[in-house]
């Protein structure tokens, strides 16, 4: 039985793409797929879908959006020295597990909406 790694990214994060056609665009997390290890991100990765009339669009047409990148193109990024960093978990006193930036050990939130 493969066992998966954990993901450290969650939605609403901002994160940095390091690799790949769109490397050095910032954006903040919209949709986390773990099982298959991807993420959305917003304004990242803009592929055009064809849609049919429906309900929901009665003209049909070519619709823009976000499609998935793999999480190991992106890292995440500190609010307090504002580079992209690794996650180092942390245990805090009361028994909380908590996530660190690797650079300056400020504890990383995800941000809300």
């Amino acid at each position: 039985m493969e066992t998966a790694k954990k993901m450290q990214i969650r939605k609403n994060d901002i994160v940095k793409v390091v690799t790949g056609k769109e490397k050095g665009k910032v954006g903040r997390v919209l949709k986390v797929d773990r099982e298959n290890e991807k993420i959305v991100v917003e304004k990242i990765n803009m592929v055009k879908r064809h849609l049919k009339p429906g309900k929901t669009h009665p003209q049909g047409g070519i619709v823009e959006k976000e499609a998935a990148i793999a999480s190991s193109n992106v890292m995440i990024m500190c609010d307090n020295c504002n580079k992209p960093t690794r996650i180092a978990n942390r245990i805090e006193a009361d028994g909380n597990k908590s996530r660190a930036c690797k650079h300056c050990g400020d504890i990383l939130a995800a941000k809300k909406k």
